[in-house]
């Protein structure tokens, strides 16, 4: 998927996005190792509609547009994040993100999310609790 990947972030682009602005000093240090950086070009389909989903993406810097069908439904750029049902339940993609110019991503896939249960129980709980009160239940 990516153009070009690296991980091991520092904490505080962590702690700027809302996923992860309950979570505390000490357990980003510990979750910074399971996330990856992503940069992808202009054009580039982030998500497709219909597909499986297994990984979370939170942009840093440019902006994507999400369309189901033929709808343009929003357009994200730094902040947003998308995919983050994909990390508790491997559902279907209800729409299609699209890089409408070049992104830098932060990503977390859902076998990381499982690996990080284990190791920091507390601090996935809060993600998962972000992700929870965003979808709603």
């Amino acid at each position: 998927m990516s153009d070009d990947e690296e991980s091991g972030l520092d904490t505080n682009r962590l702690k700027s996005l809302p996923l992860f602005e309950s979570v505390s000093d000490e357990d980003l240090e510990k979750i910074a190792p399971f996330v990856s950086e992503v940069s992808v070009s202009e054009g580039k389909h982030l998500v497709e509609e219909g597909d499986y989903a297994y990984e979370f993406m939170a942009i840093e810097e440019g902006r994507a547009e999400v369309r189901r069908g033929d709808q343009i439904l929003a357009e994200l750029g730094p902040g947003d994040f998308f995919g983050e049902m994909g990390l508790i339940d491997s559902e279907r993609r209800n729409a299609t993100v699209t890089a409408k110019t070049g992104l830098r991503l932060i990503t977390l896939d859902q076998w990381d999310m499982k690996r990080l249960e284990k190791a920091i129980p507390s601090a996935a709980a809060r993600i998962r609790a972000t992700v929870e009160k965003r979808r709603g239940t």
